[in-house]
């Protein structure tokens, strides 16, 4: 495992910050719409409809003859003129978004409490049932790999008597911390592209599912626990001679 520290060039290319509600019955989509002019002067002038496709088979004599396709908005996409930040206003929850370049945690918290806030002002949501944090990391590393191991601490295994030479792989596993109440998903994957020659892919997701109080302010608390535990996560994943690649 790698010593956890500060790393000017980590490999975050998109940190999450996820709320999954419950709405009244009566809201209505249209609501949201009415972010345009204020979410502007937050400096997110571009926006976007979410739509959601609804495919209804038909059923004729026992068989499925024909889908129906209908899309239906269920929120909107408010975007800076960069598109490195984003929020999601949707009807199941809210979700911003930073694109690298990451800037800080403190930051980053910072707005997506500030635009939660709107979220909550406009839906007036009945409670919050899950809250998550989630970092996507590409570790680009430019010369061969030999052994994963020299790079992550929990590499893939190829069985014995078998070639060693893997052009990619995906792993998932889900990390319980039954104290905290907290869970995390880790999913590990290799790929290539016509820029880098090898990528290796750590998205950690943390999450606690629980319905939380609108007013509580546990929920931040909770979510200073999860950044904690995908920096554990993180730093337990990759080994030192990684770290030196993003110092």
């Amino acid at each position: 495992m790698a010593k956890p520290r500060y790393l000017k060039n980590a490999p975050i290319t998109e940190a999450i910050i996820d709320f999954r509600v419950t709405l009244p019955r009566d809201f209505q989509i249209k609501i949201f719409s009415s972010l345009k002019e204020e979410l502007h002067h937050h400096r997110y002038p571009k926006v976007e409809e979410i739509q959601r496709l609804n495919i209804e088979p038909k059923i004729k004599d026992g068989k499925i003859f024909q889908r129906e396709e209908q899309s239906e908005p269920y929120g909107y996409f408010f975007k800076t003129d960069d598109e490195k930040n984003i929020a999601q206003f949707r009807n199941d929850g809210f979700t911003f978004n930073r694109l690298k370049p990451y800037t800080q945690w403190r930051e980053i918290i910072s707005e997506a409490k500030k635009l939660w806030t709107l979220y909550v002002s406009k839906a007036s949501p009945v409670s919050v049932t899950r809250i998550a944090v989630r970092y996507i990391n590409h570790l680009n590393i430019f010369q061969p790999i030999i052994d994963f191991s020299e790079y992550l601490e929990a590499p893939p295994k190829v069985p014995n008597n078998l070639p060693k030479n893997i052009s990619s792989f995906l792993t998932k596993v889900t990390i319980h911390d039954l104290e905290r109440g907290i869970a995390a998903n880790l999913i590990q994957a290799f790929e290539k592209s016509e820029a880098c020659p090898n990528i290796i892919i750590l998205d950690i997701d943390v999450y606690k599912q629980k319905e939380f109080d609108i007013n509580n302010e546990e929920i931040w608390s909770v979510f200073e626990q999860l950044h904690e535990m995908k920096n554990q996560i993180f730093f337990n994943s990759i080994t030192e001679k990684t770290v030196e690649l993003f110092k």
